[in-house]
């Protein structure tokens, strides 16, 4: 297995003793990113949030020199799911292409960081070559 952490989560990192990216087999397994910034509090807009969150799973994936093409598992847990699904899916659909990865959408009671309202928890497949 190989850690992946991006230079800008290696405090993430030892704060969390998690790895933000994990390499095992032909897979990379990433650690559940939400829409928090690394370098501050969640903002109250869900867009916002979202794309944090599509953000950080990027930055992860470019880590192993892959991109959301590679994604073939996505779980995505939302508080107040029905009210930003749309938003969310709109959103999603600008990063996928075909074949799209399988998604599973979770309602969730909260996260670890008041105010938060998605994460996305995403396997990808390492490219062959």
């Amino acid at each position: 297995m190989r850690a992946l952490i991006p230079s800008e989560m290696a405090e993430l990192e030892r704060d969390w003793q998690m790895s933000p990216g994990l390499i095992s087999g032909r897979h990379v397994f990433l650690t559940g990113f939400n829409g928090c910034p690394l370098d501050g509090p969640p903002s109250s807009d869900p867009a916002t949030q979202i794309e944090t969150a599509f953000n950080a799973v990027a930055m992860v994936l470019a880590e192993a020199g892959l991109d959301f093409r590679d994604v073939v598992d996505m779980t995505s847990y939302h508080v107040g799911l029905a009210e930003h699904l749309a938003l969310f899916r709109h959103l999603r659909a600008k990063r996928l292409r075909r074949p799209y990865p399988a998604w599973t959408a979770i309602e969730v009671a909260g996260f670890a960081t008041t105010g938060v309202i998605v994460e996305l928890k995403v396997v990808a497949r390492l490219r062959t070559g």
